[in-house]
């Protein structure tokens, strides 16, 4: 039986190393795709995207190389006048970043107040079965979204 304690921890420390922390990118998996991996001993992570302002994603993790994870969302830009992908993407990272390192954690809602809008996250669940949803506010108007579910994949 896997750990979702385990699973949890490893979770966050790969989205820390990933997207947030401009990890190493892959080769792509699929034509077209941005793929961003993290590994430590019996685990394994995969960030794979496509898109930029408006994106579409999925996030995997393999325990001893059978998939035991997944998370699936989609992004977008709602408002270019108010925020665009570059100054979107450095609120995101500046709030995740605290969230992943300060408060060891991805899951549970979280907000941060950032010069470029303030980062609004809410879900629902545990990393076993969630959703989410993702906001930037600029000038109390949502400015960018993102959904996204996942959670245990069983066999």
């Amino acid at each position: 039986m896997l750990d979702l304690a385990e699973l949890n921890d490893f979770i966050v420390i790969a989205k820390a190393e990933t997207y947030v922390g401009d990890g190493e990118r892959l080769p792509s998996c699929r034509s077209g795709s941005h793929d961003i991996g993290y590994a430590n001993g019996r685990w394994r992570y995969l960030d794979s995207y496509f898109g930029g302002t408006d994106f579409a994603g999925q996030e995997l993790v393999w325990h001893d190389d059978e998939p035991v994870w997944a998370m699936n969302y989609f992004g977008r830009i709602v408002e270019p006048d108010l925020i665009d992908g570059r100054s979107a993407g450095m609120v995101i990272k500046s709030a995740l970043l605290r969230l992943y390192l300060d408060e060891k954690r991805f899951l549970g809602g979280f907000e941060f107040e950032h010069a470029f809008g303030r980062y609004v996250d809410r879900s629902t669940g545990g990393c076993d079965h969630f959703i989410g949803h993702e906001v930037i506010m600029v000038k109390e108007r949502k400015a960018y979204e993102l959904d996204y579910r996942g959670g245990l994949i069983v066999p």
